[in-house]
């Protein structure tokens, strides 16, 4: 009785559009209640038609009604939500907005749990039952819950297409293939199905072995592209090798012809300066005997002069430089 009270009360503050505890309540003309954004969303649909209504009892408002949010039933929802009365009841298999509906239940419905293409309708488990327990409705194919069965009905006979065209590719009632499709090439609905299911597995086979072809040229290319990979970095690493060596060959080089340089520069210097010395030595000795022979011609006793003169030493042979480049 207590559980009955607080479902009670949780629908009372429940949204009727998203089903859940109202969201800044707003109460719209007619005076039912909704959560803002869902009352917006569904006019915001309706706005192409300049026409706004109650999702509930359908009365329509006209301009677009202003929303307040409606605060004394917001406090009511977050006093409901404190007492723990708020949570949500346990999941009893109510449709929702993107679920396929009962066909057969009235007020709250429940969600289908399959759908049947000879009656056009969806059942829950509960009204499904007789599909499942009489003879002539066990016939029956039962399909996943489908929101597009109106699409399996003709439009201008109103019965069920069970047939197919294929002059025309369409699907036919047995009505057309009498009145506008007659003299046509038209099969059952099932016989075209079957044959379309063939060509369909084909198709499949086909793409599955491209897929596989595909795949393993992509590991082909995939492989190439390490060799590749592998090959660039192996003339990299050989290259590297070469011009270090290079280099080092260089250096080592560069360093001989430097030490040889410096030995030829000392040995060139030594011996230009032993030579260097001799001529300055040379030219002291030229010196002193200059001194001497401009002393005896300044000698004015001739038998002096004549005496002295052939007793001056030869002169030693002059020292001759060589250059150096």
């Amino acid at each position: 009785m207590a559980q009955g009270g607080v479902q009670l009360d949780r629908e009372t503050f429940s949204c009727s559009i998203c089903l859940d505890l109202m969201k800044d309540p707003v109460t719209i003309p007619c005076g039912h209640n909704y959560c803002m954004d869902c009352i917006k969303h569904h006019w915001d649909g309706e706005d192409r038609k300049k026409v706004h209504s109650c999702p509930q009892c359908r009365r329509s408002f006209t301009p677009r009604p202003v929303l307040l949010k409606n605060t004394m039933l917001a406090d009511l929802v977050e006093k409901l939500k404190k007492t723990g009365l708020g949570e949500a009841p346990a999941d009893h298999g109510y449709a929702g907005a993107e679920d396929v509906a009962c066909d057969v239940c009235t007020g709250r419905k429940l969600r289908a749990c399959k759908s049947c293409l000879q009656c056009l309708a969806s059942y829950c488990d509960k009204h499904l039952q007789p599909h499942y327990d009489a003879a002539p409705l066990k016939k029956h194919k039962l399909v996943e819950p489908s929101k597009k069965l109106q699409e399996n009905i003709c439009s201008r006979h109103d019965e069920v297409m069970k047939m197919f065209c294929r002059t025309d590719q369409q699907s036919i009632c047995y009505l057309c293939s009498l009145d506008e499709h007659k003299g046509h090439d038209t099969v059952s609905a099932a016989a075209e199905r079957t044959e379309r299911q063939r060509e369909l597995e084909g198709s499949r086979l086909n793409i599955q072995q491209r897929i596989q072809d595909g795949e393993k040229e992509v590991k082909l290319l995939q492989q190439e592209v390490e060799a590749v990979n592998g090959s660039a970095d192996k003339a990299v690493e050989d290259s590297e090798k070469t011009f270090t060596e290079l280099i080092r060959l260089m250096q080592k080089r560069s360093s001989d012809v430097k030490q040889q340089v410096r030995s030829q520069q000392k040995r060139e210097v030594s011996r230009v300066k032993e030579l260097q010395k001799k001529l300055e030595q040379e030219i002291s000795e030229l010196k002193r005997r200059d001194a001497e022979l401009k002393l005896l011609s300044h000698t004015e006793d001739h038998n002096q002069f004549l005496h002295s003169y052939p007793s001056l030493p030869a002169l030693s042979e002059a020292t001759h430089s060589s250059r150096t480049s």
